[in-house]
């Protein structure tokens, strides 16, 4: 039992000590990849966006160039998400975007629920924009308030890593 403990010990440490950075990565991932498959234009989400897109303000713009640019969006967010000191920024543009992709769940139900509480396949994959959000929340608790850094940026890398848990 006691090298269960000891394992279960050093596991927590490691987390403790590199959560941050594994969630920086999962998230960072997840930005560019799907990001670069819509500068592709070969991301399955395109149709979806092209069918919000006219049924929101945006309907002026037109739909392939705006897939395009949410794709360099995306890769941009991926890319400041691996840097701490830009967390405050990342994070609002975080919130901004995930906001807009769960966009369809009310605009267009129609695509993305086959009955009451009852998601599709896009459903779900919208959905889980929720957990990404949950993901960059627990990262931006982490950051010491304005008031007592006097700095929009992140924190100092020192500051960052000697954090007590």
């Amino acid at each position: 039992m006691k090298i269960f403990g000891t394992l279960d010990q050093k596991f927590i440490y490691f987390l403790r000590n590199y959560a941050d950075e594994i969630s920086r990565g999962a998230l960072f991932i997840l930005f560019f990849w799907f990001g670069v498959l819509k500068v592709l234009e070969l991301s399955p989400a395109g149709p979806l966006v092209v069918k919000l897109l006219d049924v929101t303000f945006l309907g002026f713009l037109p739909p392939d160039i705006f897939v395009i640019w949410f794709g360099v969006f995306e890769v941009i967010v991926g890319f400041m998400i691996l840097f701490p000191k830009l967390e405050r920024i990342t994070f609002a543009l975080l919130l901004f975007h995930l906001s807009t992709t769960v966009m369809p769940l009310f605009m267009i139900p129609e695509e993305v629920w086959d009955g009451i509480l009852v998601p599709n396949l896009t459903g779900q994959y919208i959905i889980k924009n929720v957990a990404l959000l949950s993901l960059g929340l627990v990262l931006f608790a982490r950051l010491r308030p304005m008031l007592q850094t006097n700095s929009m940026v992140g924190e100092e890398e020192e500051m960052y890593k000697n954090r007590e848990y």
